[in-house]
């Protein structure tokens, strides 16, 4: 028999579906939550509910909305030809923390990874190579992370833009190899952004 009651011991089974929390992390977000006034629970209830039924990918850009456009595709103010590819929301999120980012972004969803039987298909590419074509100079800003998914994909991206008017930049060198997007400071990421090195042109 266990030490919880049953209700709780659901609680904190819920809690540990989330990465990175475990048993007793489990427990405490358990408890905090009974601690919760009824409707700041109903609240949360609801909008679990709502973020899963009602964000999706943008049919542009593959970033995360609850419209068919999301607000940085829809926004006139955004440099379009200047796209930030990304392999998910995570990196993007981060690039919009730091705010100085004008242009739009690509999310891929995901790296090529032959190892995981990952190809070109299987990640958001083909609506990639659809929406540069219809531009006029485009830059691409590779902002992917240095693992060998990552160097795949950056040469697969650099191959099929070959002679064509597209100029490939990707992310300074200042950032450390392997690291992940969305966990740099800002000041990184900015400078980063600020110190792209042209790999294609």
């Amino acid at each position: 028999m266990g030490i919880y009651p049953k209700t709780f011991e659901n609680l904190v089974e819920s809690f540990k579906k989330y990465p990175g929390i475990g048993e007793k992390n489990a427990e405490r977000m358990a408890l905090a939550t009974l601690d919760m006034p009824l409707e700041d629970i109903d609240l949360m209830s609801e909008s679990l509910v709502n973020g899963k039924k009602k964000l999706h990918p943008c049919s542009i850009c593959g970033y995360m909305t609850d419209q068919d456009i999301c607000s940085i595709c829809s926004n006139e103010n955004r440099n379009k030809n200047l796209i930030c590819v990304v392999e998910d929301y995570r990196s993007a999120f981060a690039f919009e923390k730091v705010g100085k980012f004008n242009g739009v972004y690509h999310v891929l969803n995901g790296l090529i990874s032959p190892m995981l039987n990952i190809g070109y298909d299987d990640i958001n590419l083909a609506s990639l190579i659809k929406r540069v074509d219809k531009l006029e100079n485009p830059e691409l800003i590779l902002a992917l992370k240095s693992t060998m998914e990552g160097e795949t994909t950056t040469a697969y991206i650099k191959k099929k833009f070959e002679n064509k008017n597209v100029i490939i930049s990707r992310l300074s060198y200042g950032i450390p190899m392997g690291a992940e997007i969305e966990y740099l400071d800002m000041v990184t990421l900015d400078k980063a952004l600020y110190d792209r090195k042209i790999i294609s042109k």
